[in-house]
C-alpha cells in the first residue's frame, strides 16, 4: 500500500513539475522568434477579442483557396483561415478550440481533405501532451529564456495581414481533368478520423456555430469516392456539404492552379472565394466590418491589394 502512496505522491510531483517547467517555456508572443510554428495560422490569437466570425481550418487546400481579405474586401465579413500544411483533423479540432478562447465564430467551414489523413492514436495523445505541457514542445528554446518568460504574461501580438491565406500567382496546367470520373464506392473515413470530426461537430454545436464541410477544387486531392464519403456523413449528421469539384465554380485547370492541379493558384482561389463569399452572405448572419469598424483591417487591405496588382 505504502509503495502505491509513493508512486502516487511521485507521479503529482512530476506533473507539477512539468506544469511549472511549461509555464517557464510557455511562449509569451505568437512570433516565429518565441518559437510558435505555423505563425501564419496562430496569427489569429493577435486579432482583436470577438472580431473573427468565419473560421476556416484545414490544410494546404483551405489556405491556397480562400482569401479572407477577398471577402472583407467584397463583403465585409471577417475570416481566418488556420490551415496548416497535411494538417492533421486533431490539429484542425485544436485550432477550433483555441479560437474559441478569445473569438466567437459564427460560421466554420471544416476543408474536407484532411478528414481523410491518417493517423494513430498515439500520435493524437503525443500532440495533446505537447499541447499541454510547452516544456515538450519548446523546451529547445531554453539558450533564450530569462526570468521574463516566468513573469510576464501572455501577449499575442502578431496577426497576419492575409488573414492566413498563401498568395500565390504561378500557373502550371493540371493534365488530369476526369478526377471527378462518377463512382458508387465510397472512401472509408478513419476510425480516428471520425471520432475527432465528431467531436467537431459538438464543439460547434454547443458555441451555435454552424459546421459548413467543404471541399475545395483539386485533381490531386479530390475524387468521387471521397466525395461520396463527405456526403454520407453529412447526410447522416445534418451539416452543409458543398463540393466545388462538382459545383460550378468555373475553375480552369489550365491556369487556375500553381502545381498541376494539387493546389489553386490566385486566380483560382478568387473563384472559390467569390463562391464562398457568396454562400457567407446568403446565410444573413454575419457582420459588416467595414468603414471604419476595424481600422487594422483597412490597412492589411491596402497591403493586400497592393501585392495582388489590384491597385
Amino acid at each position: 500500500m505504502k509503495k502505491i502512496a509513493y508512486l502516487l505522491l511521485f507521479i503529482a510531483v512530476f506533473v507539477l513539475l512539468l506544469a511549472l517547467s511549461s509555464r517557464f517555456f510557455e511562449p509569451k508572443n505568437n512570433i516565429k522568434e518565441q518559437g510558435i510554428e505555423n505563425v501564419k495560422a496562430n496569427g489569429i490569437l493577435g486579432e482583436e477579442s470577438n472580431t473573427i466570425e468565419v473560421l476556416v481550418i484545414g490544410d494546404s487546400e483551405a489556405y491556397s483557396s480562400i482569401s479572407p481579405m477577398q471577402i472583407y474586401q467584397d463583403k465585409g465579413y471577417t475570416t481566418y483561415v488556420c490551415a496548416t500544411s497535411a494538417q492533421f483533423l486533431f490539429e484542425s479540432n485544436n485550432y477550433l478550440n483555441k479560437t474559441l478562447k478569445s473569438q466567437k465564430p459564427k460560421v466554420v467551414i471544416l476543408e474536407t481533405n484532411c478528414i481523410f489523413r491518417e493517423f494513430s492514436l498515439g500520435n493524437k495523445i503525443a500532440f495533446s501532451i505537447a499541447n499541454y505541457f510547452s516544456v515538450f514542445k519548446y523546451h529547445d528554446l531554453w539558450k533564450k529564456l530569462n526570468i521574463n518568460n516566468f513573469t510576464k504574461k501572455i501577449d499575442y501580438t502578431y496577426t497576419d495581414d492575409y488573414k492566413g491565406f498563401y498568395l500565390n500567382k504561378e500557373i502550371v496546367p493540371s493534365k488530369k481533368t476526369n478526377h471527378m470520373k462518377y463512382t458508387d464506392q465510397v472512401k472509408k473515413i478513419p476510425k480516428t478520423n471520425l471520432t475527432v470530426l465528431n467531436d467537431i461537430i459538438k464543439t460547434c454545436n454547443n458555441n451555435d456555430i454552424k459546421l459548413l464541410l467543404l471541399s475545395t477544387p483539386s485533381t490531386v486531392n479530390w475524387n468521387y469516392k471521397k466525395h461520396n464519403a463527405i456526403k454520407e456523413f453529412a447526410l447522416e449528421n445534418s451539416i452543409e456539404y458543398i463540393d466545388l469539384n462538382l459545383k460550378n465554380s468555373k475553375i480552369n485547370w489550365y491556369e487556375d492552379t500553381r502545381d498541376a492541379g494539387d493546389h489553386m493558384n490566385y486566380n483560382g482561389a478568387m473563384k472559390v472565394t467569390n463562391y464562398v463569399s457568396t454562400y457567407l452572405e446568403q446565410l444573413n448572419i454575419l457582420n459588416d466590418y467595414r468603414g471604419g469598424k476595424l481600422t487594422k483591417w483597412d490597412h492589411s487591405l491596402e497591403k493586400y491589394l497592393k501585392e495582388a496588382s489590384l491597385l
